[in-house]
């Protein structure tokens, strides 16, 4: 891709930067990836630094994010920060010449979105976003099948997102809302299964929760979805599940269907006195362990062979005009075309 080549694609220098809740999950995975090999791992708090650099056992901790960039053992730049980090330390590391992965979204607006593919393209280097449910195994299987034309033509797709508990208030002033944050996985899978969005319809209220209204938000939301090759869709998004992390997808054709779920996260049910019980997930750490550990692989598996990683920049553009479509719906009461998502939403 581009100019982009490795100096030992067995042995990738790395800068992880963001050693929070996601960015411990990533480090951990990370490793275990055999041609990976962490140069310097960056925090703003330099304590967060050294426990990640202790996991990884990585060669030195920075609270510098941009001088550990810079490095010039590092070739790769794993950005695992905050949401509003994102968009500068992606420019930084392209400016730098070095490949990206991130995790989503580039940015919360479409503006500085847009400014980063730009950038992206420019510079003709790898960068993938993670988008981990393209590289859960159910998800994978579920697109071959479709691809394969074993469902026929594509007519419905549905999904259902339910956190277990709700996030803290400073999340949910600073995330984007629910449309951008929760919906936009499924947005995305809606997209990696069924293909490009025509139109939604939005509706959104608190349910359960006075802090998503206090912060201008919703807790509980249904989006429908026109898709451009005439399918249609529904996504149903809830911040609050009593009885576990509860994810749901299905694809219908004219000749079958699939859906992908994990009800159990232990592989058993236990049946007694004519009923049975078994147990839910509790979050996304757990539900999509594997997933997680998949889409990094895939990463420096596609940079060892000199391919393009995807999802890239372009695809998470692309998921993030669905987002905002549905948070316009939903504040406008009215359906809007994605053709027409060409700025920003008002707060």
């Amino acid at each position: 891709m581009g100019t982009f080549a490795l100096k030992d694609p067995d042995s990738i220098g790395v800068a992880f930067l963001g050693v929070g809740r996601i960015g411990r999950t990533h480090i951990q995975t990370l490793a275990g990836i055999g041609n990976a090999r962490i140069v310097v791992v960056a925090d703003p708090d330099l304590a967060a630094a050294e426990r990640g650099r202790d996991i990884a056992r990585a060669g030195r901790a920075t609270s510098d994010p941009l001088e550990a960039i810079g490095d010039p053992d590092v070739e790769v730049v794993v950005i695992t920060t905050p949401t509003s980090t994102h968009a500068s330390l992606i420019e930084a590391a392209l400016r730098a010449g070095k490949a990206i992965w991130s995790e989503k979204p580039i940015a919360l607006d479409l503006a500085e979105t847009d400014r980063v593919v730009t950038l992206w393209r420019e510079a003709r280097l790898p960068v993938q976003l993670g988008f981990m449910r393209r590289f859960d195994p159910g998800y994978v299987r579920a697109k071959e099948l479709i691809e394969a034309g074993e469902l026929g033509r594509i007519e419905q797709f549905r999904a259902t997102s339910r956190d277990t508990y709700p996030p803290s208030v400073d999340f949910i002033q600073n995330s984007g809302g629910s449309f951008l944050d929760m919906c936009v996985h499924d947005f995305d899978l809606a997209r990696f299964l069924v293909g490009e969005i025509e139109e939604v319809s939005a509706w959104g209220d608190v349910l359960a929760d006075e802090r998503f209204r206090e912060g201008g938000d919703i807790d509980t939301a249904v989006t429908m979805l026109r898709f451009r090759n005439g399918a249609l869709g529904v996504v149903e998004m809830s911040r609050h599940s009593a009885w576990g992390y509860d994810i749901r997808t299905e694809v219908a054709g004219a000749l079958g269907k699939v859906v992908v779920e994990a009800p159990h996260k232990t592989q058993l049910t236990f049946s007694r006195r004519f009923g049975f019980e078994g147990d839910h997930y509790e979050s996304f750490p757990d539900r999509f362990e594997v997933a997680y550990r998949l889409e990094l692989e895939a990463f420096f598996r596609t940079l060892a062979e000199g391919g393009t990683p995807a999802p890239g920049p372009d695809e998470a553009l692309e998921t993030l005009r669905v987002s905002l479509a549905a948070k316009r719906s939903w504040l406008e009461g009215r359906p809007i075309r994605l053709d027409d998502v060409t700025a920003d939403v008002p707060a």
